[in-house]
């Protein structure tokens, strides 16, 4: 690239050379798999039928949500297979190289959350082996402001520390655990499924009834109040990737490699998944007289080598979502601020240093506000920018871009795009009563506005994508 501006570019974020692209369809398929076995994936159906619904109603669900979510996933993955650019510069085209900034902000800092998230599980599950095999050692009382033990926070920072050594290696190095992880990851889910029929007795017992999910069976039945919600809750779950997932599709083969490798890595597996944790989660009502549907909680109860085994995969689990689905975007998105002092691998350190901050242990204290607060409130956020990417990506540029353009503010996408940032922010709007009404800050707001937060990824989609239709025409 002969021509750019120093504020706009670095060799993280230019356009991957041929010698690069190196993931065939097995290698999305790959990445796809190691990222849905995951335990914050185990608890989705298990929070849904907590919630009211049947098991099955809880895996269609969850298939019905991810193969919604699939749509944009591929779509903005073409930009990515064809063009070569990561997240935060395809923005550029939609919002200004400038303007690209915000919202390319608003996906890192969610990935951030995540990353908490994620580590916070990791952490917890090498708590629980140590405790297994020292009986207890290293079990206290919660600390003063952190609300956890000494304990638990050790255990959360060494997993923190494990995701080092894969920030300084980069995306190559995080393709190749994907690959090696998938496997291994499935055969202990279905591990976990034969541990549960054999242990309950059989599907039958397993599978009897949603009431086996909640004392007294107050919420069995309860389907239509929940699916709407839910289903928002599941495209929310994966909304973060199909924004960012050019950083993954640059380094594609070809568009088929991505396509085939997203369509089989993405949906099936995650209603397996689905179906895993139900099954096991009933069963452990049998087994254990309660339901249990923390896996790490679960895992904690059998006892003996098994602890030891099943934690150990949780762990590795937890680690391949982790680095793809939560390092990945952000660390571009950081390097995008300023690209001649932050690289990628800069950007990952400040991820995972914002991990530790905010305390991702208060953001799962609840089955009901994971998923519904927690999931669909930021879906209300990247629903709108996946609509104006659709929207200019392929009906205003018609999947054309100017590549030494996304590098220079006096190309034709200039420094802002009012357009763009006018859609977001309308995008967002309808649905922000609704979730400050969700996370407890407003006592009540009319129904409507409660209405079109359960509707919230859907909802910013396409207003922010029909505005800026209109807008960017004129």
């Amino acid at each position: 690239m002969s021509k750019f501006d120093a504020d706009l570019w670095n060799e993280d974020l230019a356009p991957t050379a041929s010698a690069a692209r190196t993931w065939d369809w097995k290698a999305f398929a790959a990445l796809w798999v190691a990222m849905v076995v995951c335990v914050p994936t185990y608890m989705l159906a298990a929070g849904l039928v907590s919630e009211g619904m049947a098991w099955w109603q809880a895996v269609l669900t969850v298939l019905l949500g991810n193969a919604i979510v699939l749509i944009p996933m591929i779509l903005i993955g073409h930009a990515g297979a064809k063009h070569g650019v990561p997240f935060p510069v395809l923005l550029r085209s939609a919002f200004g190289t400038k303007g690209a900034r915000i919202p390319a902000m608003a996906r890192g800092l969610v990935a951030c959350g995540w990353f908490g998230i994620n580590t916070w599980v990791g952490g917890s599950a090498i708590y629980v082996i140590i405790n297994a095999l020292t009986d207890g050692a290293i079990m206290g009382d919660a600390l003063p402001f952190l609300g956890i033990s000494f304990g638990q926070f050790i255990c959360f920072m060494a997993f923190w520390a494990m995701h080092l050594y894969f920030i300084k290696h980069g995306t190559e190095s995080i393709r190749w655990l994907e690959t090696y992880a998938a496997p291994f990851l499935l055969a202990a889910g279905l591990a976990l499924l034969i541990w549960a029929y054999q242990n309950a007795g059989g599907f039958g017992v397993m599978l009897s009834s949603p009431s086996q999910f909640i004392e007294g069976g107050a919420k069995e039945g309860q389907f239509l109040g929940t699916f709407i919600a839910g289903l928002t809750a599941m495209v929310g779950f994966w909304a973060t990737m199909a924004l960012n997932i050019p950083d993954f599709t640059r380094f594609a083969k070809s568009q088929r490699d991505q396509i085939i490798g997203q369509a089989l890595g993405l949906p099936l597996p995650m209603a397996l998944f689905a179906f895993i944790s139900v099954a096991v989660t009933s069963a452990t009502v049998t087994i254990y007289g309660e339901a249990i549907w923390d896996p790490v909680a679960l895992a904690g109860r059998m006892g003996g080598l098994g602890v030891v085994v099943a934690l150990a995969a949780l762990v590795v689990a937890t680690l391949t979502t982790n680095l793809a689905a939560n390092v990945v975007a952000p660390a571009y998105g950081f390097s995008n601020l300023s690209p001649s002092k932050i690289s990628f691998k800069t950007g990952g350190y400040i991820t995972a240093g914002i991990g530790i901050a905010i305390f991702p242990w208060k953001l799962l204290a609840t089955a009901g506000g994971y998923l519904f607060v927690w999931l669909v409130g930021y879906s209300a956020l990247l629903g709108p920018i996946a609509g104006i990417l659709i929207a200019d990506y392929f009906l205003i540029r018609k999947c054309e871009l100017d590549r030494d353009a996304l590098f220079s503010h006096a190309g034709q996408y200039g420094a802002w795009n009012v357009a763009g940032l006018v859609a977001l922010v309308v995008g967002i709007a309808p649905n922000l009563p609704g979730f400050l009404h969700a996370a407890g800050a407003l006592e009540s707001v009319p129904v409507i506005f409660d209405t079109l937060y359960s509707y919230a990824w859907f909802v910013g989609l396409f207003v922010a994508g029909g505005l800026y239709l209109i807008m960017a025409k004129k």
